[in-house]
């Protein structure tokens, strides 16, 4: 019995040890920005393009910038500003801003001067917290205002603009709406990267600038087509909670398919799955088992997309959206996608919705 003790009193000595698993850390935090201007964009030249991180694309103003004039990159809250750079004019040299004051503001309300722009740029170590920094003449300026890019250090990060992009609003119909309507091209663009990312395809660049127009004469929800959405006021007037309708439109904007005969169930369906599973998750509603199919359009047939990719391919709309964009769909990419016809991946769906 004692040999025994001992063998087992040496096994325990020598059995290795393993330490505890490390647990992965925890994501960073980031703060999102928006930029705004009191001047015209000129043709594409977006203002998201200045702080996009790209040295190639900048800001370009419509007309010559006056002394009261800006562009502001505005963060959600404050964060530690450690450096702020800007770069102006176009990348073949002109229109490189000489009279100029860069500024910073605590608040996003009174701002002060960090630096003076010379020969077209401007540097500051700033080292506290802001909530906004400014690009503004200091003179008439007899050039339009180009902003090729903001570089800032920050804590948290301030993440730049990944899928550029700039709504134009028109609400002539309606001008009581405009701060509404201003609002819902803001949640737009927040979720404009989101979009882009779910129905990006090979060698295709989403839209960077889409007209949002609302009409006293348009008798439905909304529409989309050609980079425009128009809005009934009618309806906005009444239902002014129902963002995700634009969102919707939003991503029949990025969709931009061109091929004819696609499958309208499955157009609609992808929007609406962007909608109800990706903007407002849990908000679609439940479905009569007995009355569902997968080709009955909007929210339903964007309920089915949810079940398959689900169960069978989590990149599923992703490759779906391809698939149309290219013109190469047919019902037969649903046995090569998940191994099951439409017709099966139907029953198997409107059976999980019995409760």
């Amino acid at each position: 019995m004692r040999t025994l003790l001992s063998v087992s009193a040496t096994l325990l000595l020598t059995l290795p040890t393993f330490a505890a698993p490390v647990p992965a850390p925890a994501p960073r935090p980031v703060v999102q920005a928006a930029i705004e201007s009191s001047l015209p964009t000129a043709g594409g030249r977006i203002r998201q393009f200045a702080f996009d991180a790209d040295p190639a694309t900048y800001f370009a103003s419509d007309r010559n910038p006056t002394k009261t004039d800006h562009l502001t990159l505005t963060f959600d809250r404050p964060v530690t500003l450690k450096s702020v750079a800007v770069v102006t004019g176009r990348p073949n040299g002109d229109d490189v801003l000489t009279d100029g004051v860069l500024e910073v503001s605590a608040d996003g309300i009174a701002f002060e001067s960090a630096a003076n722009f010379e020969k077209g740029k401007a540097t500051a170590d700033v080292g506290r917290s802001v909530k906004a920094v400014r690009v503004r003449p200091t003179a008439d300026l007899k050039a339009p205002l180009v902003v090729r890019e903001f570089t800032i250090n920050t804590e948290p990060r301030v993440v730049t603009f990944r899928y550029p992009v700039e709504f134009t609003l028109d609400v002539t119909d309606a001008p009581e709406m405009r701060e509404w309507a201003e609002k819902v091209v803001r949640v737009c663009e927040r979720q404009y990267p989101m979009i882009c990312d779910l129905l990006a395809s090979e060698g295709v660049r989403p839209p960077t600038q889409i007209r949002m127009t609302f009409r006293a004469s348009y008798n439905g929800v909304a529409e989309a087509g050609g980079g425009r959405i128009t809005g009934s006021v009618k309806y906005f007037k009444s239902h002014p909670e129902d963002v995700g309708a634009m969102v919707h439109e939003t991503a029949h904007c990025v969709q931009n398919y061109r091929a004819r005969g696609l499958p309208g169930w499955l157009v609609e369906g992808i929007a609406d799955y962007v909608r109800f599973w990706k903007f407002e998750p849990g908000t679609a509603g439940r479905l009569n088992p007995e009355r569902a199919k997968f080709d009955a359009s909007y929210r339903t047939s964007a309920a089915f997309l949810a079940f398959v990719a689900d169960k069978y391919d989590s990149q599923l709309v992703t490759k779906l959206n391809a698939l149309m964009r290219e013109g190469k769909y047919n019902v037969g990419a649903w046995k090569t996608l998940t191994g099951k016809t439409v017709e099966e991946l139907n029953q198997e769906w409107r059976q999980s919705l019995v409760r």
